[in-house]
């Protein structure tokens, strides 16, 4: 089944949901401050095993004390879907288990 292009409009709708995620051109961001360095190392394995059961990959970048998160569906065209607020949301679910804020 075809993945469906969100409007400008749902996209802001479900924003609504998603405290410090936004729209940064045709993709979802959003940026997490942890504890140590040790800690973004551990979250970004636990995104990563998320997205392999998802089969939904964003770009996932490590800081020193920052996990940064970019994702879009790229079989829509590059657009933002369901599929890409279905992988923010279980990325806000896990993110206080590694101190995340």
């Amino acid at each position: 089944m075809p993945v469906e292009p969100l409007s400008r409009e749902e996209i802001q709708d479900r924003l609504a949901e998603l405290p410090g995620w936004s729209l940064d051109g045709d993709r979802l961001t959003r940026s997490y401050r942890l504890g140590s360095h040790f800690a973004s190392t551990a979250m970004v394995v636990h995104i990563a095993q998320v997205q392999e059961e998802l089969d939904h990959h964003s770009d996932l970048t490590l800081g020193y004390r920052t996990v940064s998160l970019s994702v879009h569906t790229h079989c829509a065209g590059g657009a933002v879907t369901e599929k890409d607020f279905e992988l923010a949301r279980k990325v806000e679910d896990l993110a206080p288990g590694h101190g995340a804020h």
